[in-house]
């Protein structure tokens, strides 16, 4: 469910034609299981963004002057030797936006909508909550400015026949601690930013022209090989009847399967991996805590012996030691960033929607079948 967006937020809906739509699906079938990633054109009408137009970057090339496909290009840091890396870090390289200006003034010339609105990828139960996202939508709000967003489509869970596509922008909190590039504890508990804040959900629609719809109820269905059907009991059965209606688009009694159990359990086993990545980070933050503390009770007893010995120097008439000694001789352990532990936070927060999504699903379907199921309880 798409949260509220603020007040302040520019874009509060997003409106998709169906040739996006198409073409996205398109894009993310054919280089599955790799992430696919492309630009979003189109224009902002007031507070909504429609998104006219797309096309895909282009794939990156490690290196093509030395011929070795491990190799990174010098020229641009974003092109590594890792072909995950590579897709996920498409949309922020030099190459990637070169390719993407040319094709929007391309498109400025025959006249079609040529506003850069975001950008697209494809991710496989949800798992796209990651630093690479972030710094690619944190990268075009920066840039492009702030009519921008972020359409997550999901392969794994459109599979089941029901489109999984999702709009998503980084909140105004976190992009002002982008821009302090400061995630330590401190900061973090001063800003009152929580992992609840960094995504905000917009809804998304899909739009078609009324040409287009006129012609999707007029297609012709082919006849039916059974000949041998049964007359209707109601006008309601003859609409609903997918041999007997006309509308190519009848109902698809394949949404009532009950074999969701592999997608549930995938969906668990990466919510055990998001929680157990999530320990790892709370154990290096412990770490930290640790080695500041001993670090912290080694100053102190440095300069509690310095007093003494001043106190002494003093008696003696003497000139005192300098107390401010122990910045030269001791080093405090550098704090690590908590953006990783936070955005794992959002990602089993992911997982867990869509466990509870899973369940709600699976309860209305054993409820319509209870009948058959279990004996006596038909009525």
């Amino acid at each position: 469910m798409a949260t509220v967006p603020p007040a302040e937020s520019p874009v509060r809906e997003v409106q998709l034609s169906a040739l996006v739509v198409m073409r996205l699906i398109k894009h993310s079938t054919q280089v599955w299981p790799q992430p696919a990633t492309g630009c979003l054109v189109g224009m902002d009408v007031g507070a909504q963004l429609q998104i006219t137009n797309s096309f895909p970057f282009p794939a990156s090339n490690p290196d093509n002057t030395t011929g070795n496909p491990n190799a990174t290009n010098p020229a641009d840091p974003y092109h590594q030797a890792d072909q995950l890396a590579l897709a996920l870090a498409a949309p922020r390289a030099k190459s990637s936006v070169a390719y993407q200006n040319e094709m929007i003034k391309y498109l400025r010339e025959v006249n079609v909508d040529a506003q850069g609105v975001g950008w697209y990828v494809s991710c496989s139960m949800g798992n796209f909550v990651n630093a690479s996202f972030v710094e690619n939508q944190a990268f075009y709000q920066r840039a492009t400015g702030e009519q921008t967003v972020a359409l997550v489509f999901d392969v794994g869970r459109s599979s089941q026949g029901s489109l999984t596509l999702k709009a998503y922008r980084l909140s105004p909190s976190f992009m002002a601690a982008c821009k302090e590039n400061k995630f330590t504890t401190e900061s973090i508990q001063k800003s009152n930013l929580r992992y609840q804040d960094i995504l905000i959900e917009l809804p998304v629609a899909i739009h078609n022209s009324h040409l287009l719809t006129s012609y999707l109820h007029q297609l012709p269905t082919s006849p039916t090989a059974d000949t041998d059907l049964a007359l209707p009991a109601s006008l309601n059965e003859l609409h609903r009847n997918p041999h007997l209606a006309s509308n190519p688009l009848a109902p698809n009694l394949d949404n009532l399967d009950l074999s969701i159990d592999p997608f549930l359990e995938k969906t668990v086993d990466q919510l055990l991996d998001s929680i157990e990545a999530h320990q790892t980070e709370q154990n290096n933050a412990q770490y930290y805590q640790r080695s500041l503390a001993r670090e912290q009770a080694k100053i102190q007893t440095w300069q509690l012996k310095r007093k003494q010995e001043n106190a002494l120097r003093v008696q003696q008439k003497q000139t005192p030691l300098p107390e401010d000694e122990w910045q030269k001789l001791f080093k405090l352990p550098v704090e690590p960033s908590r953006l990783e532990a936070m955005l794992v936070g959002r990602q089993v927060e992911q997982y867990a929607r869509q466990i509870d999504g899973f369940g709600a699903v699976v309860s209305g379907k054993m409820f319509g079948v209870r009948g058959n199921l279990l004996p006596g309880e038909a009525s």
